[in-house]
């Protein structure tokens, strides 16, 4: 497809049961344009294949006087100039674009996998992997897409010039036309190896990337405990580890490389003896013999297409297999399928894995003693099971499952945002430009929020000097703004949409009591007859809820007001207050 034609209206269901298969459904996907890149490079190679002929003509016009094949042989020479110079640029062209064409089906496939996924994507994958996928490995997978147009037109080219070879003459061609097989399979027995010392060097390289994204994310705190040098040692050694894989991989491929050169070297040092003797003999010309011996240096430019390609699908094979990963994950168990008629579904909703009920219109805070434990289960209440293999059931919303709907109806009835929102860089207007019903404004949001101290600072750093917040631009996360304030914001794009759900887990959580207090109240207000479940610890937060849900080892242990739970039950206490239940017990006790 034409590059103008970029992105994908729609790139298509992968074929993910393999990094092979992967890649063959990349080459089906885009076939008209490898037959296009294999035609140009065919006649790029039958252009410069037929080079040493017209050489040869000429050389034996010069041995026979004869004017008239010596220029006939130099308009052919001229007419095979312009079709080499045709054939390959064309032959870039169709191939670069086959090229940027895979890449950036395969970066839209990732990409669509990341929005059905959400968060969930980095508990299944590691987050470096999923970078990784996405630059280096969408490089290589496209590297053997583009190289196998030129493999195939090598191996055309190389077939067809051993059957020329030998029509044209026999004696020499039948021995170029044995010592091609040896050339284009002696390096067959080294590819095993060579393949295995590149996946460990991929395999290290992974683990080095992902070190690093968890170092860099956590610099920050390592600074604070001390523990930087202590990291950064560790990612040295993982550095050098890489290194070293690296060197071991280059070696065999310098090696196959070697053989590539060697073998073809003692094909034609034996083709120009044994040319020479039947030269002196008289029983080829003078041009024969240079016609036979050109095309023999031909051969090793076609010949170099075995190795490339060798090369590309061992790169690519285990690129394509963590692609064939990511993209094979699925966002649950799909109970049913949904008729996608009459909207969203609204109602209560509900958890048969936990017990947990937050009815509909109500203001739902869920209590947790565990920090990840809560971050799952408000994943799964967004839709988002663990896997295929869970034996969860999936969460309904008014009887619904929400794995069983469609990826954009489960995303406009249930909205989770979670503990570390992400802020995108653009201007607060576009930050907040984001799907929604239209019922909440950006200023009810940003109010509800709280954000009117973001407001005045991005009002100052406005470059414009118009005072105008909505038209500051922020930086990429919102580095330029603390946490407290990133986390408002994000709260007020989270209040924006409006959905029939809003899951929020610990929204307030980089914020000063009293910012909270008014945060819990604006949020009661704005969500009116909206169903709202807040995961928190917050005694302010929990006081305004409407039904406060303690959950532990994994199931619903306690329901009632926060007033209710706070003198009812102990493990709910020890929670909010930092107190161990052995000390309220104590307490409680008799003097």
């Amino acid at each position: 497809m034409p590059l103008r034609d970029l992105p994908h209206a729609d790139p298509g269901v992968p074929d993910t049961r393999s990094g092979f298969r992967f890649l063959l459904w990349l080459e089906k996907r885009q076939i008209g344009g490898q037959i296009t890149a294999a035609l140009w490079g065919t006649l790029h190679m039958a252009a410069v294949a037929s080079f040493p002929a017209a050489v040869g003509i000429a050389v034996q016009a010069v041995v026979d006087h004869s004017g008239r094949r010596l220029a006939m042989a130099g308009v052919l020479m001229l007419v095979l100039g312009v079709l080499t110079a045709l054939g390959d640029t064309m032959l870039h062209r169709t191939a670069v674009t086959n090229w940027i064409t895979a890449a950036a089906r395969v970066q839209l496939l990732l990409a669509r996998k990341t929005v059905e996924l959400g968060s969930v994507l980095t508990r299944r994958v590691a987050a470096g992997e999923v970078v990784a996928v996405s630059t280096g490995d969408v490089e290589k997978i496209g590297w053997f897409v583009e190289a196998l147009a030129r493999f195939t037109s090598a191996f055309v080219a190389t077939i067809g010039i051993a059957v020329a070879l030998v029509l044209y003459q026999p004696a020499l061609g039948g021995m170029v036309a044995a010592g091609i097989p040896v050339l284009a399979f002696a390096v067959l027995p080294l590819l095993p190896r060579a393949t295995r010392r590149a996946d460990e060097q991929r395999e290290k390289a992974g683990r080095a990337t992902t070190l690093a994204s968890d170092t860099v994310a956590g610099l920050r705190v390592l600074r604070g405990i001390g523990g930087e040098e202590l990291f950064l040692t560790r990612y040295r050694r993982a550095s050098q580890e890489v290194r070293t894989a690296a060197v071991r991989s280059a070696r065999m491929w310098s090696l196959i490389s070697a053989v590539q050169v060697v073998l073809p070297g003692l094909l034609l040092v034996g083709v120009a003896w044994y040319g020479a003797r039947l030269a002196l003999a008289g029983r080829i010309s003078v041009g024969e013999l240079v016609t036979i011996y050109g095309t023999v240096v031909f051969l090793m430019f076609p010949l170099r297409g075995f190795e490339e390609i060798a090369m590309a699908y061992s790169f690519s094979r285990p690129s394509a297999k963590r692609a064939a990963r990511i993209l094979s994950l699925e966002r649950g168990i799909p109970d049913g399928v949904a008729s996608g008629e009459g909207g969203a579904p609204s109602g209560d909703l509900y958890d048969p894995a936990t017990g947990l009920l937050a009815p509909a219109g109500l203001l739902t805070a869920v209590v947790c003693g565990d920090p990840d434990a809560a971050g799952l289960l408000a994943d799964r209440l967004g839709g988002h099971s663990p896997g295929r293999d869970a034996a969860d059931p999936s969460v309904l919303l008014g009887g619904t499952a929400l794995d069983a709907l469609p990826l954009a109806e489960a995303r406009a009835a249930v909205l989770v945002q979670d503990k570390d929102p992400v802020l995108l860089s653009g201007t607060l207007r576009e930050l907040l430009e984001v799907p929604s019903s239209g019922a909440v404004t950006p200023e009810a949001a940003l109010a509800a929020a709280q954000c009117g101290d973001v407001l005045d600072a991005l009002a100052q750093a406005s470059v414009d000097d118009s005072g105008d917040p909505m038209r500051t631009r922020i930086t990429e996360r919102g580095r330029s703004l603390s946490g407290g304030q990133r986390q408002r914001l994000a709260l007020a794009r989270s209040l924006v949409t409006d959905p029939e759900v809003l899951v929020l887990d610990e929204p307030t959580s980089a914020v000063d009591s009293h910012t909270e207090a008014r945060i819990a109240l604006g949020l009661k207000e704005l969500r009116t007859e909206r169903t709202t479940v807040v995961f928190t610890s917050s005694p302010l937060l929990l006081d305004r809820a409407d039904r406060v849900v303690f959950i532990a080892d994994g199931s619903v242990n306690s329901v009632g007001t926060h007033h209710e739970l706070l003198h009812g039950d102990l493990g709910y206490r020890a929670v909010v207050t930092r107190e161990t239940e052995h000390e309220l017990q104590r307490a409680e006790e008799p003097a």
